[in-house]
């Protein structure tokens, strides 16, 4: 009789009915209370419902009434990894490839595992074997996929993802992968249609649906419109059906007390986060603002514990549902909920979505639109926005800081800035180190403009390796510049990746997405870079950090003003020695640099907010 009710339950349960499924398994313990494989089973589904800690609790008491079922193990790992436990997680995968060495799931489960903790080389070990267990695996060929991109090994890459595709033609997890490298290679069309199919297959992957907003942002064949256009889509299909969930905000409006502030990120760790907020963070001012951290970091780093002692009220949000997350934020009566991460990976936009505080502002990931309906603000300076531009491509309204949108630290790496190079090369090398996706076939056209014009010049980009590198070569050969003109460089530590400046004399920027970072990263190591303003934020970064640094001579509004800037920059050695000799402490004079400052901008923002909210 147990045993055929339990077959029904494991039907529900397969079938995804996890609420009909748990009542079953429920009946079945009220009449046989050490049922280990209904106390297992319903450890699932409470893992599946984001009950984390009761899974745990299920799952570890079947494994004490019956020890070497593999399956329970490598379930209690689910769970634990869930939780961000990842060590606990490996172990328990671990114990149950001790119990059945030849048990697929749990090495697949143990991939995913180190993967996450960053170790990499044992995650594909634990793919390959996988798929020696079981070669004609899609989901393994595109675990595999992801690994090794994170590795930065993308023809191979690509490779297993089209194999899991292969075997697996529907599989939306594969598309997005595929997608992803093909991103990294700069191959945006194609990310695009990866990203669209996966779409057509699961719609609810709304994280698959953020990557294509953000991938949009780089392709320069989508407008100010069309990507606006994008973000309500997402917004109508996966924040919209939310709204009955928001709850009345009983803040109480006094519009001069302390206020709370609550920030949310998966980033507060090695990343370009502390880069730019970390000045924020440290020159908060405590006494009017009680600062809240809702950190969705897994693996915590010594960065990490620098935000934390920051922070007056640190919480670790790993392992949350959207919803319990909503429920916390509630409950800690957050005046102001500020995202930090928008679209881009391991978003919590559908915490937003549920409008868990009375104000919701968007910053730093960078200076679009999240295209939330409940996100009340975004953050942006004069230069990315001057008003009227783009008000109209933005859900939410934009607040002006008065003078930038970053605020940048070196993060303690700070290599000395050298000569110019040239003068000991006897000529000239440009560069550009941002992320190879924003390289596309016009930028590499109006470079070659460049190269052509400077005898001598020489290029350095930085890329994954793959076949994206002597594509590039290719293309630029096409435009006349050999390819012995050309170097690459994979990415780096944060402190080699800086000396690679040494060996740079100007920069050269990218379009429709300018350089941010790594711009502000060129000028700390005294390289100019050059761009061309475009039309969207994100276009505009350029003119924004140049004008902020007293330099907007070095923006170009045109092809052939860029050209003419770039190419009499290289051939002016003495102008371009002068300027690399005074950026870093022109930096370090500027707003860019001035944290106390920025952070009384962006306080004096939420006062401003707050007070406007007091008095609805």
């Amino acid at each position: 009789m147990i045993s055929e009710t339990l077959a029904i339950a494991v039907q529900h349960h397969q079938a995804g009915r996890l609420q009909t499924a748990e009542q079953i398994y429920r009946q079945i313990l009220a009449i046989e209370p050490n049922h280990a494989d209904a106390l297992h089973l319903l450890g699932v589904v409470a893992g599946q419902l984001g009950k984390h800690e009761l899974a745990i609790e299920h799952i570890g008491r079947a494994i004490r009434l019956k020890g070497d079922e593999a399956a329970f193990h490598s379930n209690l790992g689910i769970a634990f990894k869930d939780q961000g436990k990842l060590d606990e997680a490996i172990e328990y995968f671990r114990r149950a490839l001790e119990l059945q060495p030849g048990y697929a799931e749990a090495h697949h489960n143990l991939g995913n595992a180190l993967r996450v903790q960053g170790k990499l080389d044992e995650a594909i070990a634990a793919y390959r074997r996988v798929l020696e267990l079981k070669p004609d695996l899609a989901e393994a060929h595109s675990s595999l996929g992801a690994a090794l991109q994170d590795q930065g090994k993308l023809d191979e890459a690509i490779a297993c993802c089209r194999r899991a595709l292969e075997l697996k033609p529907n599989y939306a997890g594969a598309h997005n992968n595929l997608g992803l490298a093909l991103k990294d290679q700069g191959k945006l069309d194609e990310a695009v249609a990866c990203y669209r199919r996966a779409l057509e297959l699961r719609p609810e992957l709304v994280r698959v649906h953020s990557s294509l907003l953000y991938t949009l942002h780089y392709c320069p064949g989508y407008d100010a419109q069309a990507i606006y256009e994008e973000h309500r889509r997402w917004n109508r299909q996966h924040a919209e059906p939310l709204a009955q969930l928001i709850q009345p905000h009983l803040n109480d409006r006094d519009p001069n007390r302390r206020l709370r502030i609550g920030y949310v990120s998966p980033d507060f760790r090695n990343h370009p986060l502390p880069i730019i907020a970390g000045p924020l963070f440290r020159a908060h001012n405590h006494q009017d603002f009680e600062i809240y951290c809702y950190s969705d970091v897994v693996c915590p780093d010594g960065i990490t514990a620098s935000f934390r002692s920051s922070a007056d009220v640190w919480r670790n949000i790993v392992g949350l549902t959207d919803e319990q997350l909503a429920e916390r934020i509630r409950q800690d009566r957050i005046d102001i909920l500020v995202d930090l991460c928008m679209h881009m990976a391991h978003s919590r936009l559908l915490v937003f979505a549920r409008k868990p505080a009375p104000l919701q502002v968007c910053w730093f990931a960078y200076p679009g639109t999240t295209g939330l309906g409940t996100i009340d603000y975004r953050l942006t300076d004069p230069y990315l926005d001057p008003p009227g531009l783009n008000d109209r491509h933005y859900s939410e309204r934009s607040v002006r800081l008065p003078d930038t949108f970053w605020s940048y630290d070196p993060m303690g790496a700070e290599p000395a800035v050298n000569d110019l190079p040239a003068r000991a090369k006897g000529h000239v090398v440009f560069g550009c180190l941002n992320n190879f996706c924003k390289v596309n076939a016009a930028v590499l056209s109006l470079w070659a403009r460049v190269l052509r014009a400077v005898e001598g010049s020489r290029l350095i980009m930085l890329a994954k390796e793959g076949s994206h590198r002597r594509h590039t070569q290719r293309l630029l050969e096409q435009q006349g510049v050999a390819s012995d003109r050309v170097t690459f460089f994979a990415l780096q530590p944060r402190p080699r990746y800086l000396e690679l400046y040494h060996d740079i004399d100007l920069g050269l920027d990218t379009f429709p997405y300018n350089g941010h970072t790594t711009s502000l990263d060129s000028f700390w190591m005294g390289v100019p870079v050059v761009t061309i303003v475009g039309q969207t934020a994100v276009g505009r970064a350029g003119l924004s950090q140049l004008t902020n640094l007293d330099l907007p001579e070095l923006a170009a509004n045109t092809a052939e003003q860029f050209v003419g800037i770039a190419v009499g920059l290289a051939k002016d050695l003495p102008r371009l020695s002068k300027l690399r000799a005074s950026l870093r402490e022109r930096m370090q004079c500027s707003p860019l640099m001035d944290g106390p400052r920025f952070a009384r901008n962006i306080e004096a923002a939420w006062r401003t907010l707050w007070r406007r909210w007091c008095a609805r």
